[in-house]
Order: C-alpha cells, then sequence, then structure tokens
C-alpha cells in the first residue's frame, strides 16, 4: 500500500514566501524520517494566498536534493500549459537528479482561469493533453523524432537526458469525470481519484469501467488507483473534529466554488452533472463533511475508515492532504502528520 502526503497549500496568514517554501521543506525533511513513501506537490499558477508551487517540477528537484529515501511526485503536472519537449527535458532530468525517486503525475486542472492567464483556451486542454502526453513519452525513447499534430509540430527533437527509470517514471493521471476513467484505462495510465465531487459508491463504479478498459485494451499488469484525500489525526476525538474545523470549511467553499465556476466552461467534461455535484458539495454540513469527504479521527478511527476506504474502492495507495484549506496551525497539522506515519501507516502497509 503506497502511503503519499500531498503538499499544495500555503498557511493561513503566512506573507513571507521564504517561509512557505522552508514548511514545504521542513515537511519533506520529515516525510524522509518518519516513513512516508511519497511528496506529492500540487501545482497552482496565479494564487499567491493559496499556494507558492508554481513550478511544481523545481520545488521536487529541491526536496530531492536534500533527501536520501522519500520519493517526490507531481500531483499533477498541468500538461497543455507549457511544451511537451520541455516537459520531457524536466522531468527526465528531475528523475537523473533524485536517482530515479520521481513519480508523473499529468492531467489538465479544472481551474480554468489558468488557461485564461496563460492565453490557452481551456476548450483545447483535453485535446492538448493528449497530444502532450504522446509527445513526451515518445521523446523518453532516445531516438530522433518529428511529430505533426493540431498544436504541436516540429521535425526534429532528441531530448537529453533520458530519465533515469526506463522507460520513464512512473506515470499517473487524475481523473474526475465518468469518460476519463475508461480513457485512461485504454491508456494504460495509472490514476488518481478523489472524493471532493463524487460519492464512494459513484467513484466505485467509475474505477470499474477503468478497470474493464485496462483490461479490454490488454495492457500487462495490473490498473492501480490512488486517492488523495484530507486526512487528519488527533489524539482525541474531540480534537479529530474541532481541530480542523475552519480549514475544512474554508476548503469546501473554496473547492465547490471551483467547481462551479468551471461547470459551464468548454472542455469540461459533464457539465451539468459537475454543476449539479458542486452544488451537492456546496450544501453539504460539517459534519456530512467529516462522514463523506474526509478521515479524520484518532489513530484507530483513522485505521478503520481507511480501510474501509481502500477495500470499497481497491485502492493501492492512499495521499493524504495534512492542511488543505491551509488554515490548521503549524504545531497541529505536523502532530497529525507524525501519529500519521508512526501510528497509522504501519497498519496499512
Amino acid at each position: 500500500m503506497h502511503f503519499g502526503v500531498f503538499v499544495e497549500e500555503k498557511r493561513h496568514g503566512t506573507t513571507d514566501e521564504a517561509s512557505a517554501f522552508r514548511d514545504i521543506f521542513e515537511l519533506a525533511d520529515k516525510a524522509d524520517a518518519w516513513g512516508a513513501d511519497c511528496v506529492w506537490l500540487g501545482e497552482i499558477h496565479f494564487t499567491p494566498t493559496r499556494s507558492v508551487i508554481s513550478a511544481s517540477l523545481q520545488v521536487a528537484t529541491a526536496i530531492a536534493s536534500r533527501t536520501k529515501r522519500v520519493r517526490v511526485g507531481s500531483a499533477v503536472k498541468v500538461l497543455p500549459l507549457d511544451h511537451p519537449l520541455r516537459i520531457a527535458e524536466e522531468v527526465a532530468t528531475v528523475d537523473q537528479l533524485s536517482l530515479g525517486r520521481f513519480e508523473f503525475g499529468v492531467g489538465r486542472s479544472g481551474v480554468a482561469a489558468s488557461y485564461d492567464t496563460y492565453g490557452v483556451p481551456y476548450g483545447e486542454s483535453q485535446a492538448r493533453f493528449l497530444e502532450a502526453l504522446d509527445i513526451i513519452r515518445q521523446a523518453w525513447r532516445g531516438e530522433p523524432f518529428g511529430y505533426e499534430g493540431k498544436f504541436y509540430s516540429f521535425k526534429r527533437a532528441l531530448v537529453a537526458p533520458r530519465p533515469y527509470q526506463q522507460p520513464y517514471p512512473p506515470m499517473r493521471m487524475a481523473v474526475t469525470s465518468g469518460e476519463t476513467f475508461p480513457a485512461a484505462g485504454k491508456m494504460g495510465l495509472q490514476v488518481f481519484v478523489g472524493l471532493r465531487l463524487a460519492e464512494v459508491s459513484e467513484l466505485a463504479a467509475q474505477l470499474a469501467s477503468y478497470r474493464a478498459a485496462w483490461r479490454e485494451a490488454g495492457h500487462a499488469g495490473n490498473p492501480s488507483a490512488y486517492i488523495r484525500i484530507p486526512v487528519y489525526v488527533s489524539t482525541t476525538a474531540q480534537g479529530a473534529a474541532e481541530e480542523p474545523r475552519e480549514s475544512l470549511t474554508y476548503f469546501m467553499e473554496r473547492q465547490s466554488g471551483l467547481a462551479l465556476a468551471g461547470a459551464g466552461r468548454a472542455g469540461t467534461n459533464e457539465p451539468e452533472l459537475r454543476r449539479a455535484q458542486a452544488q451537492r458539495m456546496a450544501s453539504l454540513s460539517y459534519d456530512e463533511i467529516l462522514a463523506k469527504k474526509i478521515i479524520a479521527g484518532t489513530p484507530d478511527v483513522v485505521i478503520q475508515r481507511l480501510k474501509e476506504i481502500r477495500d470499497a474502492l481497491e485502492l493501492d495507495g492512499i495521499i493524504a492532504e495534512l492542511n488543505p484549506g491551509g488554515r490548521i496551525p503549524a504545531a497541529l497539522e505536523m502532530r497529525s502528520f507524525e501519529l500519521l506515519c508512526r501510528e497509522v501507516m504501519p497498519a496499512l502497509k
């Protein structure tokens, strides 16, 4: 069972960007020391109050240079917002410098505003993603190649370096809509899933379509699904419910707002379903958030709930969001992480 930690949020009230980066590196150091499998980095553009991780591959390199064991991954690198040849070069470089400790998570993001600022039409995001993915995979073969697509065209490219891991780092795609699950299975990609919009029953059906498509395409090995989910561990049941309240409430309000804002945009899959899911998320009470969208409790409770969701969805990985919303105080966030690593993680390995 993979056990990772997700890093994205800047702590609420932090105005010093250097301090925000120090927080990220401190958490990565603890992950390395406490036995977590991977530090997964978000990629957020043009939202300085939320995150300083706009250049996730550079942050991954810095983490790899200061750690010895823990892996580092992108969750996710937004492929349509950069040239795929450049992405191939930078990912291979991170993989070489980390001696093969990089995990390559990819997606196209649901935040259409980032596309607007870069001047990339969000309606093209899916097609651009598929072209970019094709180019990156070809680039890592270590041979000159050309490409003629709708968005990218070149006559001859030879990308160097090649990745340390061959044929390339483990690749994993973020999937959220009904049509992306079987598409990922058909392409033979491992996946990230989440419970922000979907219910467990909905997610189970979508994962079944993913696994069926994988098998129908005849891919070797087994399909793999990791869930990214807020996790908070406390020493008491009351603390588990009350200590993250402000952070979780803010997080769910922001996520439902982002989902509603993007639901009507060109390029959004299943817009009416997404709008209904976002409205459902916005209407949740705090007790419903605790019951349906996050994992919080004492170590024993968190172990039980993680086992239940693992079994219900046939997962082989958990990626814990330690401080969604960024409003959990530093001392409590780190205590939760230590409890997670020392008392919860061994029961799931």
